[in-house]
């Protein structure tokens, strides 16, 4: 049986900068996908942009990560060559009993260490951007967009100058953990099936970690929370942008409010929206686009009849359902769930891509400390 220094389960962006980050420290590292490609499911199926750290509970690993990754974030981005632009955007209040939470954002941005923000007024934001009905706004200058897929390519052409080697089209099917090394069972898409074992286990398969970790022998499933599935449906827009920077309404449960977003390309796209279901289903109904129109009115009201067309969708791996509070990144090592040589990433949705580089330097800390 092989025995690796350490296994990835997950080739998204989360599992890629992990790669990236332990095969620096000299580990020989597989990564370990099921996708017959990186990053198909949560990674490239997001708004790609780079979050300044506005909205997230301070002291959480979600605030921390965050501001911690958006700047990492940028340097690599500027380094390899990624795609990438510090677009800015602007948070909108659209009617009056709206503009104590851009109040609210602000205090929370400030503790969680982002101080850039700039108040504007209704006619302020509308000198910025003329197309834009709001009664006050904010100003993110730290918000930005990426090339996400370019981002993972560069994660994993680094990895692989230190070694890093990725298994596309591979399965975990179980597992179980031994004294010094866990020990995996994997299978083909040509049904092969064969054993690996590492000293080190980090299981960052996002929609499929908690399933993983159930998977494994010995594995005390106590600590694998629920998931619950938020799809987020996307739409775009015909015609020239009327926006040059990113336009988010005031967050909403669940989510941040049906916002424009820009692609490197120029083109806008609206979402996501908020879907609670019970599987993976990628389908956008059209019919959700009257749902949209009304949100999307509330701060262009000029968006013309029939202009959204259904573009994409994505499911966010989410630890909190409907009505509850947003649940912070849930990354375990062993001095949670005292197993050695295992990392379990949970509930890892946004702001991760923006968070990942910072992501990548914790589970590697914990990684160092979970080898037997």
């Amino acid at each position: 049986m092989e025995q690796v220094d350490c296994i990835i389960a997950g080739a998204g962006v989360i599992g890629l900068a992990i790669a990236r980050e332990v095969s620096r420290l000299g580990w020989e590292t597989i990564v370990i996908e099921a996708e017959e490609a990186i990053g198909t499911q949560t990674s490239s199926r997001n708004s790609e942009v780079i979050h300044a750290g506005l909205y997230y509970q301070p002291g959480s690993l979600k605030a921390k990560l965050c501001v911690e990754g958006r700047e990492k974030l940028y340097r690599f981005a500027e380094e390899r060559n990624v795609p990438h632009r510090r677009c800015g955007k602007l948070i909108v209040a659209t009617h009056a009993d709206q503009e104590a939470t851009l109040a609210t954002i602000v205090d929370r941005a400030r503790a969680c260490g982002v101080d850039d923000l700039v108040a504007l007024t209704a006619a302020q934001a509308q000198a910025l951007e003329p197309s834009l009905r709001c009664t006050a706004a904010l100003l993110s200058p730290s918000t930005g967009i990426i090339d996400s897929h370019g981002l993972m390519l560069a994660l994993l052409g680094e990895a692989e100058e230190h070694g890093c080697f990725l298994s596309l089209n591979t399965r975990i099917v179980s597992g179980r953990l031994e004294a010094d090394h866990v020990v995996l069972q994997t299978r083909d898409s040509a049904g092969g099936e064969f054993e690996i074992a590492a000293r080190c286990f980090i299981n960052a398969a996002g929609l499929s970690a908690n399933a993983i970790a159930r998977s494994l022998e010995g594995f005390d499933g106590s600590f694998v929370p629920p998931l619950r599935y938020a799809k987020g449906n996307y739409f775009s827009v015909t015609g020239r942008p009327a926006f040059s920077r990113l336009i988010y309404p005031v967050p909403e449960p669940g989510g941040l409010g049906v916002h424009l977003t820009l692609d490197l390309n120029g083109s806008a796209r609206f979402g996501p929206d908020v879907e609670w279901v019970e599987g993976l289903d990628y389908k956008v109904d059209p019919r959700r686009a009257d749902h949209f129109y009304g949100e999307i009115r509330k701060y262009w009201p000029d968006l013309a009849d029939g202009s959204l067309s259904p573009t994409y969708s994505g499911i966010r791996p989410k630890l909190s359902g409907p009505g509850e509070p947003n649940a912070d990144f849930l990354i375990q090592g062993p001095e949670a769930h005292r197993a050695a040589g295992i990392v379990n990433l949970f509930g890892i949705e946004s702001p991760g891509l923006t968070s990942s580089l910072a992501i990548a330097e914790h589970v590697a800390r914990l990684a160092l400390a979970a080898r037997p």
